[in-house]
């Protein structure tokens, strides 16, 4: 008979951006520049308020103000991921404190999945560069989703790739879609003030507020969940 201590009974859900890795100034100046290079206006403002933690055809038809087609999406999407991963990849690292917080939550035998509105290519740079992908058991990325957030589908999808109940699941957000995307999803979220400082954060229904993963413990997120 199966040890019912190994059971798991939560899980812990990550965004991947301005989560397990610091990159929002990195994506926002490849926005920036993207932008620029097709002679379309583009604020950090317009930026954090339109685009931050939403899946790349939002994002490409704000930008462009105009529905995008499949084709053009994906030639457009690796274009600006291109400049992205240009500008980040002399510092990919992980968050503080986050290697060292999921070993304690696998130690602790918690489920731990991503749920990104990244395309697959940044996936793989950011989860295999590092690499974080050994301590996932699920990964939810923008080809797996027909909605983006902040509609809950990421987030419900990855809760049940893991196995575990929506109120069981511990959402780590940094952005406003996200964070509302796990709050639709019926989760507790944690909000990380990598891209929005505490202040901005403070009215969006986070149970928490932290800098990084070094201001966390298993036991404190586990108590959100009971």
């Amino acid at each position: 008979m199966p040890d019912s201590s190994f059971a798991p009974t939560w899980a812990a859900l990550f965004d991947m951006d301005g989560v397990l890795i610091d990159n929002s100034d990195f994506h926002i100046n490849a926005w920036l520049q993207f932008a620029q290079q097709h002679n379309r206006p583009l604020t950090k403002d317009q930026y954090l308020e339109n685009i931050n933690g939403r899946v790349s055809a939002d994002a490409m038809a704000y930008v462009f103000q105009r529905p995008i087609s499949p084709g053009e999406l994906i030639v457009l999407t690796e274009e600006k991921e291109a400049i992205y991963r240009e500008l980040y990849r002399p510092h990919l690292q992980p968050a503080p404190g986050l290697l060292d917080f999921l070993t304690a939550l696998k130690t602790q035998h918690v489920k731990l999945a991503v749920g990104t509105s990244a395309p697959e290519s940044n996936v793989l740079f950011t989860l295999d560069g590092l690499p974080l992908r050994p301590y996932f058991d699920a990964i939810v990325d923008a080809s797996m989703v027909h909605k983006g957030k902040p509609d809950p589908e990421i987030y419900l999808t990855a809760a049940n790739r893991v196995g575990v109940e929506p109120a069981r699941c511990v959402v780590f957000e940094d952005a406003f879609a996200g964070i509302e995307a796990g709050l639709q999803a019926g989760m507790k979220v944690i909000a990380l003030a990598t891209t929005h400082t505490r202040d901005e954060l403070a009215d969006t229904g986070a149970s928490l507020i932290v800098e990084d993963f070094t201001q966390l413990t298993v036991e404190a997120v586990h108590a959100l969940v009971g």
